[in-house]
């Protein structure tokens, strides 16, 4: 869609700091993160929410989203992650997304009162993009063995 800012990110054509790549979809940090490593995790193709994603595309997207929620502990040292996707209210943007927020005991979040935060510059949000989309990248070789 020509002017959904996911699709755009997608495309390529808006920048983003992407942490993985796949055939089902594309990661990226939120830019408005609730904790630094704040994954989104959207399709591909346009769709506004889960109920739009069809049954064939499901296994593929889950399992990205799966992957990423994986590397994202790894990378950053968080003891787990809250996964989740909005569908209408509070998705700012209109276009499929599931957030994959960096988790430790004692973080401070309470139940959907979502303080965010900002990096303290691009270099932070890049070096951190990069870990963990190289967690990804090791997960995903050990499963399929080949980068995809």
């Amino acid at each position: 869609m020509a002017d959904c800012l996911f699709c755009g990110i997608v495309a390529g054509s808006i920048p983003a700091f992407i942490v993985a790549s796949s055939p089902a979809g594309v990661a990226f940090l939120d830019i408005r993160p609730v904790f630094k490593g704040h994954v989104l995790v959207v399709p591909r193709p346009h769709f506004v929410e889960l109920v739009d994603l069809p049954a064939s595309e499901l296994p593929g997207y889950f399992r990205f989203v799966q992957l990423v929620a994986a590397a994202v502990p790894a990378a950053l040292g968080s003891q787990g992650t809250f996964v989740a996707n909005n569908n209408i209210v509070s998705q700012s943007v209109p276009h499929l997304h599931t957030h994959v927020v960096p988790r430790t005991k004692g973080d401070g979040l309470r139940g959907f009162f979502w303080p965010r935060r900002k990096y303290d510059s691009d270099d932070e949000a890049t070096e951190i993009a990069g870990a963990i989309g190289k967690e990804y990248v090791r997960l995903s070789v050990a499963e399929t063995g080949r980068r995809e």
